[in-house]
């Protein structure tokens, strides 16, 4: 669970991110769902964008696969939303 302080920090982080991976009409589907695991494994942070096309609701959409990935929810803001999953490389430090 992130704290706060976390949180913030990470959505810090996220602000310099485009989207590495779009969601279309097929929305969440086993391979958007294998990209955004494949990415979070590289990575540990993800932003995610929700093409127009899509019902989906963003903050829905980023509940639905952290919680099939085993990540954390960080921030949904329009149609974009931004996931974190530690690695075991550690490579962003969060804050206490």
């Amino acid at each position: 669970m992130l704290t706060g302080k976390q949180r913030s920090f990470l959505k810090g982080l996220a602000m310099k991110l485009e989207p590495a991976v779009f969601i279309g009409k097929a929305e969440l589907t086993d391979n958007v769902l294998t990209e955004i695991d494949n990415y979070l494994t590289a990575h540990e942070l993800i932003k995610v964008k929700i093409q127009e096309g899509s019902e989906l609701e963003p903050k829905e959409a980023a509940n639905q696969a952290a919680q099939k990935l085993g990540a954390e929810y960080v921030q949904a803001i329009g149609r974009r939303f931004v996931l974190y999953r530690a690695s075991e490389e550690k490579k962003i430090q969060l804050p206490r």
